[in-house]
């Protein structure tokens, strides 16, 4: 296909109305044909494309606090996992798994049970959870995942991660801590698995793990350290 067709074709390009194009005399001089208008063609700019599923994804899970109110609803959840596809689809063809996954990214929005069962009992200890985090290391190979509980409280899973694609790690915990003010309780490593990082940016991080459940997280303004 000729390049001008495929853009004449593409769904981004609208043209103005486009006239019959008029027969030209090969022997016509330029006055002659300064009358004759051109099609003007206008792209859209695909750069507000992932802004705007970003943006769509973002007010889903606003006021959700950060995944509570989903567990209790599945249409609200059908529509952000939805929402979350359209993000994996702008990121496809993105490497996510270079120096740019390596931060202290906080948690906006999951569907992980077991964090958001933290989350929602931390009252019966007396506490509540501050900020979620995954601290992610892609040189050292190392990551954790934190949950905070103010002013002096954090549980927190050691990880040894191995980069297995472009979007996809493997990680294997190593080991796990609660820990107080002036006290320290190790616990045991359980489990292993993966999680595809679908999209990534300045600001968030989209994740999608081997039990199907979903991770929506944004880059601290802080970096966690143990």
């Amino acid at each position: 296909m000729p390049l001008a067709a495929l853009i004449l074709s593409s769904p981004l390009c609208l043209s103005t109305k486009i006239k019959r194009r008029p027969q030209l005399n090969p022997n016509s001089n330029f006055s002659e044909l300064s009358h004759i208008r051109l099609p003007i063609i206008a792209c859209s700019s695909i750069t507000t494309q992932p802004q705007s599923a970003k943006q769509d994804l973002l007010n889903l899970i606003s006021d959700q606090e950060r995944g509570l109110k989903t567990q209790k609803d599945p249409k609200k959840r059908d529509a952000i996992v939805k929402a979350i596809e359209a993000m994996a689809v702008l990121g496809r063809d993105t490497v996510t798994t270079d120096d740019s996954l390596s931060a202290t990214w906080r948690l906006l929005w999951t569907t992980e049970k077991e964090q958001l069962f933290i989350i929602e009992k931390a009252y019966l200890f007396g506490t509540q959870a501050g900020d979620v985090l995954q601290v992610i290391d892609v040189e050292k190979k190392t990551l954790n995942n934190v949950i905070t509980f103010p002013q002096d409280g954090v549980f927190f899973v050691r990880s040894s991660i191995e980069v297995a694609s472009s979007q996809r790690v493997n990680f294997k915990f190593t080991s796990a801590v609660l820990r107080g003010k002036n006290w320290e309780i190790p616990l045991p490593p359980f489990g292993q698995g993966w999680f595809e990082t679908v999209y990534l940016d300045d600001e968030i991080r989209v994740v999608k793990d081997i039990r199907d459940d979903y991770l929506v997280v944004e880059r601290a303004p802080y970096n966690w350290k143990e």
